[in-house]
């Protein structure tokens, strides 16, 4: 059956106009499947990753530190439409601060970089077939971002959800769209490949890439930590930051014993009876910010002695092929990480950033966040925290979990959260217009729904 499931996901992949070297990666993992790979990393296979060289501690001349980001690269994963936040576009292009989108924001950091170190600095999102068109109209309005002979974008690879029963590819005739999946971040390497933008890069010179979320504004060009990693000669190094409570559920970095190379463990690579050993911050202290840098060469180099495939672990997800409908038919999609590639290269390292370059806005708490006066947007693009610690903020998913919901209890912005360790918020309250937040704030349920008058403090 699973040979025919094969046979049968090729088939589909090669009429969709799929890439050869996607359709080869992904008939390796088809393979890891049916070894009954799971992706698990067992605590007793590694020990924790207890120090890592901090950027703060690093010397990098400006001559250095400009000679490297002029060979880098910024590469932004641009995939996700935020349909967790009811979003049906490119979650980029919902407005953060005045108006502006993530999207433009990060093209204001990448302009300010190259006005001040005087470098290119090309800027290449990874799109998916489904935030491409969306992206680049909205991109038009910067005639100036494009470096000559480089594309603006790449497009991540698909790849047929399989079916949990017999791993054939699944149907659905009420939405075909659905019968795909992108195969993880981690197809960025094949991708980069696929598309023709490797060769491109590397024919114009450029050694080193900085890749991140487009969604975290802190990942903002760095020729600090790009004198560094070109210093270092390593191939490969991702930022990495200590955890604290509210990271524990974050991917975090260990040494596997049985060779000594750096991993990268995600919560569905962990046994649920372990669970715990991943949620200590204190037995694994370095989280994962997926902010990562990678020698171009060596990743060409790497490609070309494995035919085309990494061998990143593989994660086997397991989902129905609806999403919205938990009836409907069970499927697995097979996906990699791209922070697993720090495995696939000798000499790896790793560095510690400060707190600041992991902001990632994945929640509508996460959103509230950075539209409060918890921040200021600076001429560069970037979101500077001016709290003294940012607050945690925890919005009742009910009635706050979409855009269009949480938009509507927020007519006149959000609340002042300069002086708020937290925010709670259970039921459903509209705030009104300088409503102000201090210390633990809470909202309670009872009177729900209301409203929080203009001026309020809570």
């Amino acid at each position: 059956m699973s040979k025919n499931g094969l046979s049968a996901a090729l088939a589909k992949m090669r009429d969709a106009g799929v890439a050869p070297q996607a359709m080869n990666v992904f008939s390796h993992y088809y393979g890891e499947l049916e070894r009954g790979a799971t992706g698990l990393v067992p605590e007793e296979t590694i020990e924790p990753l207890r120090q890592v060289a901090s950027v703060d501690d690093v010397e990098v001349s400006e001559h250095d530190a400009r000679q490297a980001l002029g060979r880098t690269v910024l590469i932004r994963l641009n995939g996700g439409l935020g349909t967790s936040m009811g979003l049906e576009r490119a979650k980029t292009l919902l407005p953060v601060r005045d108006g502006r989108t993530f999207l433009d924001l990060l093209v204001a950091q990448v302009m300010a970089a190259r006005a001040r170190y005087d470098v290119t600095l090309p800027l290449v999102l990874m799109n998916s077939f489904r935030t491409r068109q969306d992206t680049l109209a909205a991109l038009a309005a910067y005639p100036d971002l494009e470096v000559e002979g480089l594309p603006l974008d790449f497009v991540q690879n698909q790849e047929p959800k399989l079916r949990a029963d017999d791993l054939t590819p699944v149907t659905w005739d009420a939405d075909p769209a659905l019968e795909w999946c992108p195969p993880g971040h981690g197809d960025i390497y094949t991708a980069l490949v696929s598309s023709g933008v490797l060769d491109a890069l590397l024919e114009r010179g450029y050694r080193y890439a900085m890749t991140a979320n487009a969604d975290n504004l802190g990942a903002a060009p760095s020729a600090r930590i790009a004198g560094w990693f070109a210093a270092t000669g390593a191939p490969y190094a991702p930022e990495v930051c200590r955890r604290t409570p509210a990271d524990v559920k974050g991917g975090h970095l260990a040494v596997r014993r049985s060779d000594g190379r750096i991993i990268l463990r995600d919560t569905a690579q962990t046994p649920a009876d372990q669970m715990h050993y991943f949620t200590d911050q204190f037995r694994h202290p370095f989280f994962h910010t997926n902010n990562l840098w990678f020698d171009l060469r060596v990743l060409r180099q790497t490609l070309e002695e494995r035919d085309g495939i990494l061998g990143l672990p593989l994660i086997r997800n397991t989902k129905t092929v609806d999403p919205a409908d938990p009836s409907s038919t069970p499927v697995i999609q097979l996906e990699t990480a791209m922070g697993a590639a720090v495995e696939a290269f000798e000499g790896a390292t790793a560095v510690e950033v400060p707190r600041s370059r992991f902001q990632p806005v994945k929640t509508t708490n996460d959103l509230l966040l950075v539209r409060s006066d918890a921040y200021e947007l600076n001429a560069d693009g970037l979101l500077v925290q001016v709290a003294e610690q940012a607050c945690t903020v925890s919005l009742d998913a009910r009635y706050y979990r979409t855009i269009a919901d949480f938009e509507a209890r927020f007519p006149a912005g959000p609340p002042s959260l300069r002086g708020a360790r937290t925010l709670r918020v259970e039921g459903d309250w509209t705030f009104g217009a300088g409503v102000v937040a201090t210390g633990d704030a809470h909202l309670g349920p009872d009177g729900a729904p209301g409203t929080v008058p203009d001026g309020a403090r809570i």
